[in-house]
């Protein structure tokens, strides 16, 4: 029978340090199912707050030297990195009433003008978080351009109906809802903002989503009626802004940071998309300028999500119906994209662990994202 004990594996643990929060992984609840065989090897989990993390390695790799240094006879240790991703504490503050009670984390995918890529981050940014292990829905709130049927090949998919509700079509993971689905692909959608406000209304309402961890919504550009609606129907945990390098891009995107502060959607980060342009000898061709975004994201005090490079594989996929991270994940678009994901996921949880009081709620807000 093994000498080691649960107490002693607790106590090793017991110093290794969440970042953010400077507190220890043992008292905020972290550590889950230690396990001692005979033989001295030792199991136990650490519960993320979210399958994207992207600090996964660092906490095993942690974990195993604390419990190496602490208990040297000890053989294999094993550490499990199973996922429960928080909940926005804002959404269940409106009680039972509130929409999609079924759904943890709302967020509102947005850009100040047209042109800047944001379709493309919404997608790629979704099937990250779904390849990831995450449970992901994408509403095509741009109702007079919607392009997720394109996007995900699916111009003559329909939606079914059951018990009067719309079941989303599911593809690479996530479950899809746009007003392409709904119409015929050469048809013009012309409403006036009350009709398009209605349709997003359903969107919310009218949909079968089932539980979801994230539920994203690629928003039209700018600041007009479909944003307001979004949130005034259902708190948004919060939103991630789009941009290109370039001044006139970035003229625009501050128009629509501003008017997420003024309704108290919080600012998860920045996407830089069309960064630089990779050439075949590995360096850098800033063609739209360099370093907008991160000078934008620091200027406004917010999280810089993600620099994503130009590349024909983007455009590729896109088209195809095979969105790059999926298409092809060796891609440094791809690459780019899940990194993006994760930081985003990792906003996420230190904006829900800072809502429940951090360490109070056992929640993380950490620098990974964990808890």
């Amino acid at each position: 029978m093994s000498s080691i004990t649960a107490s002693r594996v607790l106590e090793a643990l017991g110093n290794v340090m969440e970042p953010d929060l400077q507190k220890d992984l043992v008292s905020l609840n972290m550590i889950q199912d230690v396990s001692i065989d005979d033989d001295d090897n030792i199991s136990f989990s650490v519960m993320l707050t979210t399958p994207a993390c992207p600090m996964k390695d660092h906490i095993r790799q942690a974990c195993i030297a604390a419990v190496r240094e602490r208990i040297p006879e000890a053989a294999d240790v094993t550490v499990n990195l199973p996922a429960r991703v928080t909940e926005n504490a804002a959404h269940h503050g409106h009680g039972n009433s509130a929409p999609l009670q079924s759904v943890r984390n709302i967020i509102a995918v947005a850009s100040g003008k047209g042109g800047v890529g944001k379709s493309t981050a919404a997608v790629n940014i979704a099937v990250s978080l779904a390849e990831a292990g995450a449970n992901v829905g994408l509403v095509d709130a741009d109702l007079y351009g919607p392009s997720i049927p394109t996007m995900f090949g699916l111009e003559n998919a329909r939606p079914e109906i059951r018990e009067k509700k719309i079941i989303p079509i599911e593809k690479y993971g996530v479950r899809l809802m746009s007003i392409g689905f709904l119409v015929e692909p050469d048809n013009p959608v012309i409403w006036r903002g009350p009709m398009a406000s209605q349709a997003i209304r359903q969107f919310i309402t009218d949909v079968d989503w089932g539980e979801l961890d994230y539920l994203i919504f690629d928003l039209p550009p700018g600041t007009g009626d479909i944003q307001l609606t979004l949130v005034q129907t259902i708190p948004v945990s919060g939103a991630v802004i789009v941009t290109t390098p370039q001044e006139v891009a970035l003229a625009d995107v501050s128009k629509a940071v501003n008017m997420f502060r003024r309704v108290n959607v919080p600012l998860l980060g920045l996407i830089e998309n069309m960064s630089y342009y990779q050439l075949p000898d590995g360096s850098k061709d800033y063609i739209f300028g360099k370093g907008g975004g991160a000078a934008f994201a620091r200027a406004q005090a917010i999280p810089l999500l993600g620099s994503i490079p130009v590349g024909g594989v983007i455009r590729e996929g896109g088209d195809s119906g095979s969105p790059v991270v999926a298409g092809q994940p060796k891609s440094e678009q791809a690459k780019a994209f899940a990194a993006a994901a994760a930081e985003l996921a990792r906003q996420v949880s230190i904006l829900n662990a800072q809502a429940s009081h951090g360490a109070a709620s056992g929640g993380c807000g950490g620098n990974c994202g964990c808890h």
